[in-house]
């Protein structure tokens, strides 16, 4: 056989990620916050891009209106996200008469409600300063000279709780002064407010407290001086250590009780981001109502107004950069637009498969899965896991993370159907709050009670269950209770 070149043909295919997909994928993973900075630098950087004033100015141009609501039910949610069924049917408002300014939930939310009242954005500063600075404005007015100095170091070796994390000893020693000055002025300082700060543990910050509260007498005094014992719940051992009865037992309890382990925390503490949400939805006559969330969602323009003249009488070196500037900007529009929609979909998706927790609570949850999401919608289960992190559904019965409604499955006993692992949590829950001081439920009993209840749940799911909601075990629960007497 002789041997000669021969021509084949062959076809592949590959995946080419162009700078405008990985555009459109960073864009669909970024949070409301992550995405304003992202904007902003687009802004900067591109001068054919505005920001939408609400000016209705028709020289500019803007990606397609995706801000109507999406009505999602039982049997027409897909044709509602495809467009080819009315919506505007379904409301309670004219919207072509423009006579309803606040018809969507954003609205409201910026104007402040129906009450007529705005945001109380004073209500998210903080009203008190941070706690060294209380401190310090103490220290001025009862200290001078080496004294004040001494209380500054004081203070600053204070944490944010209260309490001072330092060694007296060394302290002396590194300021030069006798261990004597040092507990003077830290005694005073122990009289600041808030009470309680600058003790050096618990039981110190508990004793200044009952002194300002007038309460340590020698049997208080012998309590505190053994907490550990109050924590383990040896109330008889107490008893006899103290000399009291159950009666004077009981009552300095309830005074423990009223005391603050951390003085220092109720100044200065963060004040937490309220978190916006991402997507609204509201109960309507034909199912829910899945409105993307405007008030956070900047909308830019294309002014090509401003192109038109640029480009006028410009090099071609410089023509074609404004041509690619255009471009860009047109696909940022496009990408922003497609993200929305996204995000719209994915949360109707969320919605129609979780119908029974947005209808009665969290113990009608289903196990859901990104799998089946992406598999109903069909897209890919990573651009699933990408709309659903860092974004937030806003219902009637809260705030939730789009990844809270997925959660593995518990399977039932009879073999037919599985619940949530969220609903058996919920569940677990409901069952401790309705113990009493005699019925405390260990771990066995719960799995026992919601085997009859019809869920499959060993002991260890339980128990993981019960950590993973901050709830102690039976016995610390137990103990609790006779301690709250």
């Amino acid at each position: 056989m002789a041997l000669g070149p021969r021509l084949d043909l062959r076809q592949s295919q590959a995946l080419v990620m162009t700078p405008q997909l990985q555009q459109a994928i960073k864009l669909l993973a970024l949070s409301n916050l992550e995405l304003e900075d992202y904007l902003s630098d687009a802004l900067a950087a591109n001068p054919l891009l505005e920001m939408d004033g609400g000016d209705g100015d028709g020289g500019e141009d803007s990606g397609p209106d995706a801000e109507a609501p999406v009505v999602a039910s039982d049997g027409a949610a897909d044709t509602m996200l495809n467009g080819d069924a009315p919506v505007a049917d379904d409301m309670d408002v004219d919207f072509g008469a423009e006579t309803f300014h606040h018809d969507s939930l954003s609205d409201s939310m910026m104007s402040g409600g129906g009450d007529g009242e705005g945001v109380d954005f004073d209500g998210f500063a903080c009203p008190d300063g941070s706690l060294c600075d209380h401190l310090l404005a103490q220290a001025g007015q009862r200290f001078s000279g080496l004294e004040l100095l001494i209380a500054e170091q004081i203070i600053g070796l204070i944490d944010e709780a209260g309490y001072l994390r330092a060694d007296v000893a060394e302290l002396a020693d590194r300021l030069g002064v006798a261990r004597a000055a040092i507990e003077v002025v830290l005694a005073e300082v122990q009289r600041f407010d808030p009470s309680g700060v600058g003790a050096r543990d618990l039981a110190e910050c508990i004793a200044i407290q009952a002194r300002e509260a007038d309460r340590y007498d020698p049997a208080m005094a012998t309590l505190i001086a053994h907490l550990d014992l109050l924590a383990k719940g040896a109330l008889p051992q107490l008893k006899r250590i103290c000399g009291v009865d159950d009666e004077d037992m009981a009552d300095m309890i309830r005074e423990l009780r009223g005391y603050d382990p951390r003085p220092g925390l109720r100044f200065g503490s963060e004040t937490p981001e309220p978190v916006l949400p991402d997507v609204f939805v509201r109960p309507m006559k034909a199912g829910w109502a899945i409105e993307i969330n405007g008030a956070t969602l900047p909308r830019l323009l294309v002014n090509r107004r401003y192109y038109t003249e640029l480009v006028k009488g410009a090099a071609a070196k410089s023509r074609a950069w404004l041509s690619e500037q255009l471009a860009d900007a047109n696909w940022l529009v496009r990408a922003l637009d497609q993200r929305q929609r996204t995000i719209v979909k994915v949360a109707s998706e969320i919605v129609k498969q979780q119908d029974g927790f947005f209808r009665t609570g969290v113990s009608a949850m289903r196990p859901l899965t990104l799998r089946q999401v992406a598999e109903a919608i069909g897209m890919h289960e990573s651009t699933v896991s990408r709309v659903t992190s860092n974004k937030y559904l806003a219902c009637p019965r809260g705030v939730f993370e789009l990844k809270y409604f997925f959660s593995s499955g518990i399977a039932a006993t009879d073999g037919e159907g599985a619940a949530s692992a969220e609903a058996i949590k919920s569940r677990i829950r409901a069952l401790i709050e309705g113990e009493d001081g005699k019925g405390i439920l260990s771990d066995d009993a719960i799995a026992a009670l919601l085997a009859k209840e019809g869920h499959d749940i060993a002991r260890r799911t339980v128990v993981k269950y019960r950590e993973a909601m901050g709830i102690g075990s039976s016995v610390q629960r137990r103990r609790q209770k006779a301690l709250a007497g």
